[in-house]
C-alpha cells in the first residue's frame, strides 16, 4: 500500500476487526524486522500511542496485531509509527504476504550466489600471491592483486550486503541499535581498513575476509528465512483451504459466483460435488458425504443431510448440498483456527520475554567491548591495524542472534508440531505451563466421552436391519436417531410420518415399520432386558413388520482414551474425573479408564473450589473441559484445554483446544510442550556457552573476522536445528 499524500485518510474499513466492548484491532504485515530488538521497538514504540490497548508482534510471520479503543487511535496513526522506526508496515493480505516472503526469499538467494561467486575469485587471487615464495612476490605485484581484489570486493559487499546495511540504517534512522548495526560497521570497517593498507602499500588486505564473511551471514539469513517459511507453511495451508467464491442464489432459480466478501449470513450458496465448500453454515437441503478431516482429524467420509453443520476448507463429495450461511468472509471456524496458530507464535513465554530483554541490552554491550579491546590493544603496544581487525572480530562475533533465536525458534516448532498433532494453542505462554502440569483433571461428558452419542449395542444387529433404521432415523428430528444413522451409513432416507414425542412410522416393501419410543413400538419387554445390560443407556426400539429391536444409546468414551490415559500415567501425571453427571455413569467411565479419583454431581463453583484446593496443595492442574460449566473450571485452572466441540465460551478461557474424536492430543500438549520447554533452556544454554567462550577468544585476538562470521552464523544454525527437535519424530504420535 503506497503512502498517502498529507492530509489524505486511507480506507482500512475491510480490514478492521471489531472486537466488541468498543475494541478494534488489525493485523499489519511489517518489512524490515530482522531480530528481537526490531520486535521490540515497534511493540514498544506502537503500545505507547493514545487509545492502543496492544500490540504484539510475529517475528517469525513479520507481523503486527494491534489493538486500540475506537475512536482513540487510528490505522495511519500505527503505520506512521511503524515508518517512523524505519519499517514499512500495510494491511495484512495473505496472498500479498506470499508473494512478498517469496521475492525476499529469491532476494536472499540472488546475494548469496553474488557473495559466493565474488569470494570464490577472491580466495583464487590470494592463493595465487601466496602460493609461490613470499620473498619473491614484489610490493607492486601485491598491490596490483590487492587492488583486484578491492575492485571485486566492494561492489559485492554494496549489492550483496544490502540485507545487512537496509536494517542498520533504518534502525540508525530511528535512533535505535539492531543486530545489523554491529554487522555493519564489522563490514565497513573491514573494508575500509583494506583499502587504506592497499593506498599505503600495506602487506596486509582483508577483502576475502570481508566478502566471506558476508558470505556466511547471508547463508545464515537465508536459512533463517527458510526455517521462518517452512513453519508458517501450515498457516498457509489453511489459509489455501479457503476458497474466494461461493455460488450464491441471488433468486429462487439463478446462481451466480460471487466473491466471499458479498456473502452474508442467512444467505443461500450451493455446493456441487468435487468443490470445497468457502462458508460454515447449515444444510437446507440435499445429502452427501464431507471429508472433514481437518475439523475432526478423521479421513473417513462424514455422511451429512438436513440441518447438519458444514464449514469452510471441507470437501463435498458426493452430492449437491444448498447451504444457509453463518459465518463468510469471515468469523469462519477456518479463521479461529488459523487465528489460534498465528496468537500461538505471536504470544511470547517468560522465556522469550528473558531472551527479548538480553538481545536489546547486547548490542550496546557489543559496542563497547569492541571499543574497549580497540583501545586495549592498542595500549598494550599493537599497531592500530592489527587492534582494528581484533575489535571488528569482536563485533561480529558477539551478536545475539543466537540468543535471539534460542526460545522463538522452539516455540514456532512446537505450536507447528502441536497442529499436526490436533492441538491448537491460544496463547503461546500455554507450552511453559503444560510442561509444568503434575495434574490432570478431566470433564466426562463430551470430554472422556464423544460428543455424539453412540449405539453402545450396535452388534446385535444384522446389517439389514441396521441400514433400515437408518434410513428411517434419517427422517426423524430426535437427537437420539442421528446415533442410528451415524451407525448405520444411511444416506437415502424414507418417506415417513412423525408422530411428536413418539417417533416416525414408514412403509417398506408392503409393511409397517416404526422408530421410536419402546411404547411406540410395542416393545417393551425388549426394552426391559437391554435396560438390564445398559443401565445408563436411553432406548429407541425400531419394529419392522413383527420383529421387534430395541437400540441402546449412550455416550461413548472417545476411542483412545484408554491408552491417552495409560500415557499420562506414564509421564507421573495424577488423574482425576470432576463431573456433572450422575455418580453410577461417572463411576463406569472411571472404572473403564482406570481412574482411581473421581467425583460427580458436581456444580461449577464445585469444581473451582476442587482446582484451588489442589493449587494451594502445590499442584499445577490440567483442566480438560467441553461444557459452558466447565469454563470457570478452565479458567481457574494453570492450564486448560477443550476440544473444538466446546462451546466458544469455554473455548475462550481455554489455553488450547484439539481437533477430532481422539483422546491422544492431551497427552501429545503435555509431553511435546515438555520436549519444547527442555529445549528452550538447551538452547539458552548453548548461547550462553558459545559467547562464554567465542567472545574471550574474540577479545585475545585468537579468531580473524572470518571466523568471527563462521561462528556467529555456525552458533545460529545448531540452535535453529536444535529448535526442529520440538516436533517430534516424523509420523509419530505425542
Amino acid at each position: 500500500m503506497s503512502a498517502a499524500a498529507p492530509g489524505q485518510a486511507r480506507d482500512f474499513s475491510t480490514f478492521i476487526r471489531d472486537e466488541g466492548d468498543g475494541v478494534a484491532s488489525l493485523e499489519l504485515a511489517v518489512e524490515g524486522m530482522r531480530c528481537a530488538g526490531c520486535m521490540a521497538s515497534v511493540e514498544r514504540t506502537v503500545g505507547k500511542l493514545d487509545g492502543v490497548v496492544s500490540a504484539r508482534v510475529n517475528l517469525t510471520s513479520q507481523r503486527l496485531n494491534v489493538r486500540w479503543r475506537e475512536g482513540a487511535a487510528t490505522p495511519d496513526q500505527v503505520i506512521a509509527a511503524v515508518a517512523g522506526l524505519g519499517f514499512r508496515a500495510y494491511p495484512f493480505v495473505s496472498r500479498q504476504a506470499e508473494t512478498k516472503e517469496a521475492q525476499e526469499e529469491k532476494r536472499l538467494l540472488r546475494y548469496l550466489g553474488v557473495a559466493a561467486f565474488a569470494a570464490m575469485n577472491i580466495m583464487l587471487l590470494s592463493v595465487s600471491v601466496w602460493s609461490g615464495n613470499a620473498s619473491d612476490i614484489t610490493p607492486e605485484t601485491r598491490d596490483f592483486f590487492h587492488w583486484l581484489s578491492a575492485l571485486i570486493a566492494l561492489p559485492t559487499a554494496a549489492y550483496a550486503g544490502q540485507p545487512f546495511f537496509e536494517s542498520a540504517t533504518r534502525a540508525l534512522r530511528a535512533r535505535q541499535v539492531n543486530m545489523d548495526v554491529p554487522i555493519t560497521l564489522g563490514i565497513l570497517l573491514a573494508l575500509g581498513m583494506s583499502v587504506v593498507e592497499t593506498l599505503n602499500h600495506g602487506e596486509h588486505a582483508y577483502f576475502d575476509s570481508a566478502v566471506m564473511l558476508i558470505f556466511f551471514l547471508l547463508v545464515g539469513r537465508y536459512l533463517d528465512q527458510a526455517m521462518r517459511h517452512k513453519t508458517r507453511a501450515v498457516a498457509g495451508n489453511l489459509a489455501a483451504l479457503k476458497a474466494e467464491t461461493a455460488f450464491k442464489y441471488v433468486s429462487d432459480k439463478e446462481v451466480r459466483e460471487v466473491p466471499i466478501a458479498a456473502i452474508a449470513a442467512g444467505d443461500l450458496v450451493l455446493v456441487r460435488p468435487g468443490e470445497r465448500i468457502s462458508v460454515d453454515g447449515k444444510v437446507v437441503s440435499g445429502r452427501s458425504e464431507i471429508d472433514q478431516s481437518l475439523i475432526t482429524g478423521e479421513t473417513a467420509y462424514a455422511a451429512i443431510g438436513t440441518d447438519a453443520m458444514v464449514y469452510a476448507g471441507t470437501l463435498n463429495i458426493s452430492g449437491t448440498l444448498t447451504i444457509q450461511v453463518v459465518h463468510a468472509a469471515s468469523g469462519t471456524l477456518l479463521d479461529e483456527v488459523n487465528s489460534l496458530l498465528e496468537k500461538a507464535t505471536a504470544e511470547r513465554s517468560r522465556q522469550v520475554l528473558l531472551a527479548d530483554r538480553a538481545a536489546q541490552l547486547y548490542a550496546p554491550l557489543v559496542h563497547a567491548t569492541a571499543l574497549a579491546t580497540f583501545i586495549g590493544w592498542v595500549l598494550a603496544g599493537l599497531a592500530w591495524q592489527q587492534a582494528l581487525i581484533i575489535a571488528i572480530t569482536v563485533l561480529i562475533i558477539t551478536c545475539p542472534c543466537a540468543l535471539g533465536l534460542a526460545v522463538p525458534a522452539v516455540q514456532v516448532v512446537a505450536a507447528g508440531a502441536l497442529f499436526r498433532r490436533s492441538v491448537l494453542l491460544n496463547q503461546g505462554s500455554a507450552l511453559e505451563r503444560f510442561a509444568e502440569a503434575d495434574t490432570v483433571v478431566f470433564d466426562k461428558t463430551g470430554t472422556l466421552t464423544l460428543p455424539l452419542p453412540q449405539i453402545a449395542n450396535a452388534a446385535d444387529f444384522g446389517p439389514g436391519d441396521l441400514a433400515l433404521a437408518g434410513r428411517l432415523a434419517l427422517a426423524s428430528r430426535h437427537p437420539l436417531a442421528q446415533a442410528i444413522v451415524e451407525a448405520s451409513g444411511a444416506a437415502m432416507p424414507l418417506t415417513a410420518t412423525e408422530e411428536p414425542g413418539l417417533g416416525v412410522r414408514s412403509t417398506f416393501e408392503g409393511r409397517e415399520i416404526l422408530l421410536g419410543r419402546p411404547s411406540f413400538c410395542g416393545a417393551e419387554e425388549a426394552a426391559a432386558l437391554v435396560a438390564e445390560r445398559y443401565p445408563e443407556a436411553s432406548l429407541m426400539a425400531f419394529r419392522d413388520g413383527g420383529r421387534v429391536h430395541v437400540f441402546a444409546v449412550q455416550q461413548a468414551l472417545r476411542p483412545d482414551a484408554v491408552e491417552t490415559i495409560q500415557g499420562l500415567k506414564a509421564l507421573g501425571l495424577a488423574i482425576e474425573i470432576l463431573s456433572g453427571d450422575r455418580p453410577a455413569a461417572v463411576a463406569e467411565a472411571a472404572r473403564d479408564l482406570g481412574i482411581e479419583r473421581f467425583q460427580a454431581a458436581m456444580t461449577p463453583a464445585d469444581k473451582i473450589r476442587h482446582i484451588e484446593a489442589l493449587a494451594e496443595s502445590g499442584r499445577k492442574v490440567l483442566m480438560v473441559g467441553d461444557g459452558l460449566n466447565d469454563a470457570p473450571a478452565l479458567a481457574a485452572a494453570h492450564v486448560s484445554l477443550s476440544p473444538v466441540t466446546a462451546v466458544h465460551l469455554t473455548q475462550a478461557a481455554a489455553d488450547a483446544v484439539f481437533l477430532g474424536a481422539r483422546l491422544s492430543p492431551v497427552l501429545a500438549a503435555v509431553s511435546l510442550s515438555r520436549r519444547a520447554r527442555a529445549l528452550m533452556v538447551q538452547n539458552l544454554r548453548l548461547a550462553v556457552l558459545y559467547n562464554a567462550i567465542a567472545v574471550p577468544l574474540a577479545i585475545a585476538g585468537y579468531a580473524t573476522p572470518l571466523v568471527a562470521a563462521l561462528a556467529m552464523s555456525g552458533s545460529s544454525v545448531i540452535v535453529t536445528l536444535n529448535a526442529l527437535r520440538a516436533q517430534g519424530k516424523p509420523g509419530a504420535g505425542p
